[in-house]
């Protein structure tokens, strides 16, 4: 049923237009002698089609209008303009405040009848637009889950396929990626920054799968020589990721590079400092050490959680970035939380 609200002082004009809808099939009129009510109404419904009086003493045609397109919602309704006055510089302002088509007084029944009708049509295929838009947005919105989907399942299995090099990373990348997420949202980074670190950190360490065997899988201490072969794994996980058109990917690059910078500029590999390091990467630095200390590895015991929060606190300024030190702190109970829930066979995680 289509409403039709019709806003005229006259209560002679109202009885006939009301009438005129009458013979409409499917529509109903909802009259108003007053402009303020009909604007009231106007804001608690959603008419199909407003038709307005020019000359009127409370708020004329235009105020009406002009009102009516402010409103939330309103910028499309159509809006008929009925009036005695033939002057264009009228018509031409009534079009300029949202005026959709107009009606001259006296009203002829037939044209009354052809621009209701026509009107409602407008109204019509303007709705069947917007929810196709609709549609079509929701469709998006599915397709892009999907190969959000299918690129994090790729993401997950890349990071796998280097765990599977390095035996000791358990859960380690999951527990990692949690903790970093929950720092930048400490931080105050916004939903969709924690979702993508949250994403992109799983493959901080990917650049290991150009390590080899005898340097990354060595059970003792690595000579020095062998350290500077392992420090390459940063550059190379940032070779490996950094050209994909992937917003994922391309932080997890940063994250691949950046993760082993010091914040006094002592890290590896380019050695830079403070906040010239990316952001990201001073985040998993702190979630990345914090996990590693209180995990089981072949070549150490696990770190009880006090003292591993000691180390982390105390190379506070040197190592880690301090802001992202408190929110790390601020943060330990989730954290911990999560370290249980991802509790591999080494399991010293929880503390």
């Amino acid at each position: 049923m289509n409403r039709i609200a019709i806003i005229d002082d006259s209560e002679i004009n109202l009885t006939l237009f009301r009438a005129l809808v009458g013979r409409i099939p499917g529509c109903t009129a909802q009259t108003f002698q007053h402009a303020p009510d009909g604007l009231a109404w106007c804001m608690q419904h959603t008419p199909d089609l407003v038709i307005v009086d020019y000359m009127m003493p409370e708020m004329d045609g235009l105020e009406f209008v002009r009102r009516l397109r402010a409103l939330p919602g309103r910028a499309d309704l159509p809006v008929l303009m009925i009036t005695a006055n033939v002057d264009k510089e009228v018509r031409y302002e009534a079009l300029q405040r949202g005026a959709t088509d107009f009606l001259t007084k006296p009203v002829d029944r037939i044209e009354f009848d052809a621009r209701v009708r026509n009107m409602l049509a407008l109204g019509e295929s303007r709705r069947h637009l917007a929810d196709q838009a609709a549609w079509l947005a929701e469709e998006v919105r599915k397709a892009t889950a999907t190969v959000h989907a299918r690129e994090q399942e790729l993401l997950f299995r890349m990071s796998r396929a280097a765990e599977f090099r390095d035996p000791e990373t358990g859960e380690h990348i999951q527990r990692m990626a949690q903790s970093s997420r929950l720092i930048a949202e400490r931080l105050g980074l916004s939903v969709a920054e924690q979702e993508l670190i949250l994403r992109a950190a799983p493959m901080h360490d990917i650049g290991k799968l150009g390590i080899p065997d005898d340097i990354l899988l060595k059970p003792g201490a690595l000579s020095s020589a062998e350290f500077e072969i392992m420090k390459q794994h940063a550059t190379i996980g940032y070779e490996l990721l950094k050209d994909s058109d992937s917003t994922v990917l391309q932080a997890a690059a940063t994250i691949a590079v950046a993760h082993h910078e010091r914040f006094d500029g002592k890290g590896y590999p380019y050695g830079v400092a403070g906040e010239a390091i990316p952001l990201f990467g001073r985040i998993v630095a702190v979630a990345d050490v914090f996990d590693a200390l209180i995990s089981e590895r072949p070549y150490k015991p696990a770190w009880v959680v006090e003292q591993a929060l000691a180390y982390i606190e105390g190379n506070r300024g040197s190592h880690f970035d301090p802001a992202c030190v408190t929110a790390f702190c601020a943060a330990l109970d989730d954290i911990l939380a999560v370290c249980a829930e991802h509790c591999d066979s080494y399991g010293a995680s929880a503390g």
